[in-house]
């Protein structure tokens, strides 16, 4: 269904309005928004099969935004130019342009928005009819390897294609899921027009331990509040279920604040810590085993914590503590109980890596917005040289967020390429 072939028709003797290099969320909505904008598109992919992302996103059921975007969502070396893209195109005109497509959304908790079939084919298929519709040409198969000027028009090459247009946009992603085409090369040809890449990093990944009694909890997932400490001083927190795996722990807390470990694992002390209780204050929890302990003095540890956590995640407890399972409440020592609260409200988790690019959901860092006009998403260095979505120096944590920062950016630059088309202007050579 999603195999795109020739039936697109496409030429190499014509000069393109502009060529669209990716066809995923950010390529399909600058492709779509220019050609409702009467700008005539071609569309390449690098993969015959388009818009694996969209497909494997949010579970498979794609969770195309959310009920609240801010640039607090966000992570960039200019946030202040995020907020400006994100106050352009914010998300209630994203669920407004899905529902024009016919795609019924639902709104979830924590303010998600999926599609009401819960299925990501869904999103895709809409977007790829109303391209069609529109009269997009987009041309699979077709790994775009250089863009240069020629004269006053951009040559984009690969083996066995050549195009021509007036502008062009890099929408090719960053390097998250490499196997879905994004190999890093929309940040070769920016760096070959002399933009500068802001360091690039995975985002949204799992986090990788070597201790096998972590792992021995594979497949439990229980609420978490993650704190990231940088030389003993806070530096960035999260709560959300954290999920036990084979190689280490995952779950959206996990995946959140996997970007700063990564980008901060080289700093003197880099610690991360685990409330496994996020509801109390330690001193509520301390509290609480003083209290049973003078009114049920025969209840055991076990029993009161049996409710918050299951019995695989209790055991590991208790190992680690070198606490007997059968104790009860009023046979525990002071100092025993305080290492108790403190193992349950700030326990160190072993995290020797991060899972990298291959099941990142994103990629930390890109082009250095400071270098694209935000109003346009046009080059401030290359005129009719645009950028969209991931391959910008913007990611978003878990919700919707990296998803809405394709739309928005998507929509602008489209809104720019129709502008500059409309004047006529003519691109000097470089």
């Amino acid at each position: 269904m999603f195999v795109v072939k020739a039936r697109y028709m496409a030429t190499e003797n014509k000069v393109y309005d502009t060529v669209i290099i990716g066809a995923g969320a950010a390529g399909l909505m600058t492709a779509i928004t220019c050609a409702r904008l009467g700008t005539g598109v071609l569309l390449l992919d690098g993969k015959e099969k388009v818009g694996a992302k969209i497909l494997m996103s949010g579970g498979t059921r794609c969770n195309v935004t959310n009920e609240h975007v801010t640039e607090s969502d966000f992570e960039s070396e200019q946030i202040k130019l995020v907020r400006r893209v994100l106050q352009a195109f914010p998300s209630e005109r994203a669920v407004q342009f899905f529902e024009g497509l016919g795609v019924e959304l639902s709104l979830e908790p924590g303010g998600k928005y999926f599609p009401s079939t819960n299925s990501a084919k869904t999103v895709l298929s809409a977007l790829l009819h109303e391209a069609e519709q529109k009269g997009v040409a987009l041309l699979g198969d077709k790994k775009v390897k250089t863009v240069k000027k020629e004269g006053n028009d951009f040559k984009i090459e690969g083996d066995g294609f050549s195009f021509r247009a007036k502008t062009v946009v890099m929408t090719t992603g960053g390097l998250s899921h490499p196997t879905t085409g994004s190999d890093g090369g929309g940040y070769e040809m920016a760096k070959h027009f002399g933009h500068t890449i802001i360091f690039t990093t995975p985002g949204l990944t799992p986090l990788l331990t070597d201790d096998a009694d972590w792992k021995s909890l594979s497949g439990l997932s229980v609420p978490c509040h993650l704190t990231l400490w940088v030389n003993g001083r806070k530096h960035v927190a999260f709560s959300d279920p954290l999920l036990f795996t084979h190689f280490g722990f995952s779950g959206p807390v996990a995946l959140n604040i996997s970007r700063y470990w990564v980008r901060l694992k080289s700093s003197d002390r880099v610690e991360l810590t685990a409330h496994f209780l996020p509801h109390l204050k330690e001193e509520e929890i301390d509290s609480t085993f003083i209290q049973a302990g003078r009114e049920h003095p025969h209840w055991k540890v076990k029993r009161m914590l049996s409710e918050d956590f299951p019995d695989r995640f209790l055991e590991l407890l208790f190992r680690k503590m070198c606490i007997p399972p059968g104790l009860r409440v009023n046979q525990l020592k002071r100092e025993d109980r305080e290492r108790l609260v403190k193992w349950l409200t700030r326990c160190v988790l072993p995290v020797k890596d991060v899972y990298g690019y291959s099941k990142a959901e994103v990629t930390a860092g890109g082009v250095d917005l400071n270098e694209v006009n935000v109003k346009t998403m046009e080059s401030k260095l290359v005129p009719g040289l645009f950028f969209a979505g991931e391959i910008l120096d913007a990611d978003g944590r878990i919700g919707g967020f990296n998803f809405q920062w394709a739309w928005s950016t998507g929509f602008l630059a489209a809104g720019g390429i129709a502008k500059r088309i409309a004047r006529g202007d003519t691109i000097p050579a470089l």
